[in-house]
């Protein structure tokens, strides 16, 4: 089974945790490092000064070299910890005093300057101060060689306390650096999320070049999105273009079938001729129509995107379909009644696309309403909100909910006599959306349907 790629987050937080991991590693040995050797040069530099306090001590004489040790330094050394001390006095290779066994460099030169080095002395990790000094005896110069050499467990406990120390100022620093590593990543992630929030929210239909502010490295996602877009947009072009092209060149041809049909039944005689041009005349009634709600749907796709946005007076509007709409209605023994557009309503929107809607949802009412009825149309203005009602007193839904019924090409069960093609309510209901606004479908009590176009107000 193949693995979903990690996360740019995570993959950044933890690339930033083991870069701050190592860092507070290289923090701890370098603390602790430092340390021991500021430990150790401290150390030294006691040692080495018991050692030449010691070394001054020296005295020479007519029958011997005479020392009086300052026990002092001695003190000086404990004071810093609870060390062992060890000493030894050589001359010309004799311990005089202390340790005989004591250790002493195998191949120093004679120094004044304490030389110093580690090893080991009865089981313990010692470091060893050593220096030279020329007596006179007999006033002949005798190489006198002093050693100090002092355990190393209070070194080693500084040292454990530095590591400690360190340890925790590494645990710190890391902690610091995940903090900072989350922050980071988000900091850095912020503008790849503001980018897909901005395309996010972009409706359906919105196939606008993205233009939201983003860095220098996000640049050429942006553009290469754009780029889709473009030939996105430029493939529905094409594919609208072809069906508004399609749709005109059949309905030209059809209009002539139908003129000939209709001639053809005057001048028939025959009832089974006559049933046949009344079957090709209601064939063609319903290819034309479907060609005629093709073409207004393409448009209403097409225009989604480049809506002509601008201002339009919804009661103008509506008097101007009532009025176009009337004599069809006059034909079918129908009233249309037009209510509350005696004052403007203006809403922000694109014109052809709002007409289209309003004349769907006209015609609809026309063509299922029995004779001698009425079809109400009415304009409200109510809580920042153009509300166009179209009722009638028609077939109403059928059983049918008003998602199913604004689906492409989805008709009602009872209005199967009735040339249409099923894209009138999704005309009206994308309209609608795109307008921000919403369309409503209800059955009236006595019959009919009740149909709601709301829109937001200027």
């Amino acid at each position: 089974m193949k693995q979903a790629p990690m996360s740019l987050r995570r993959r950044l937080v933890l690339q930033l945790l083991g870069i701050a991991a190592v860092l507070a590693i290289l923090l701890y040995l370098t603390v602790r490092t430092v340390a021991n050797s500021a430990a150790e040069a401290t150390q030294d530099g006691v040692l080495g000064a018991a050692t030449m306090a010691i070394a001054e001590r020296l005295q020479g004489g007519d029958t011997g070299v005479s020392l009086d040790l300052p026990y002092e330094a001695f003190s000086i050394l404990g004071s810093i910890s609870d060390d062992r001390i060890f000493y030894r006095v050589d001359a010309n290779g004799e311990t005089l005093t202390g340790y005989a066994d004591l250790p002493l460099p195998r191949h120093a030169a004679p120094s004044v300057e304490p030389v110093f080095f580690s090893d080991f002395y009865r089981e313990f990790a010692v470091r060893i101060a050593v220096t030279n000094r020329a007596v006179l005896v007999n006033r002949q110069p005798i190489l006198v060689t002093v050693a100090v050499a002092q355990t190393r467990q209070g070194q080693e406990a500084i040292a454990q306390r530095t590591a400690n120390l360190a340890a925790a100022i590494g645990l710190a620093a890391f902690a610091l650096a995940a903090l900072l590593s989350m922050l980071t990543a988000g900091s850095v992630l912020g503008p790849i999320n503001r980018l897909a929030d901005a395309v996010g929210r972009r409706g359906p239909h919105d196939l606008r070049a993205v233009d939201h502010p983003s860095p220098e490295e996000l640049r050429p996602l942006v553009t290469s999105l754009n780029g889709f877009i473009a030939r996105l947009r430029g493939a529905l072009s094409r594919t609208e273009t072809f069906i508004a092209e399609a749709a005109h060149h059949i309905r030209t041809p059809l209009a002539t079938v139908r003129a000939r049909a209709e001639i053809a039944l005057r001048q028939s005689e025959a009832d089974e001729t006559r049933e046949t041009m009344r079957a090709v005349i209601r064939a063609v009634e319903e290819s034309s129509r479907s060609a005629s709600q093709l073409l207004d749907h393409a448009t209403v796709v097409y225009r989604s995107d480049r809506l002509a946005d601008g201002p339009v007076d919804l009661s103008k509007l509506l008097q101007g379909l009532a009025r176009s709409h009337g004599p069809t209605a006059e034909l079918r023994d129908l009233t249309i009644s037009v209510s509350g557009a005696d004052r403007p309503v203006t809403v922000q929107g694109d014109r052809l696309l709002l007409e289209s809607a309003l004349r769907n949802l006209i015609d609809n009412a026309i063509k299922y309403s029995p004779p001698e009825t009425e079809i109400a149309l009415s304009l409200a203005a109510r809580d920042g909100k153009a509300v166009i009602a179209v009722r009638d007193r028609g077939r109403g839904l059928g059983g049918r909910s008003q998602p199913e019924l604004a689906r492409r090409f989805v008709r009602g069960a009872n209005v199967d006599d009735v040339v249409g093609s099923g894209l009138g309510l999704t005309i009206v209901e994308e309209v609608a959306e795109i307008h921000g606004g919403s369309f409503l479908l209800t059955e009236r009590k006595g019959g009919g349907t009740c149909a709601e176009l709301v829109l937001p107000l200027r």
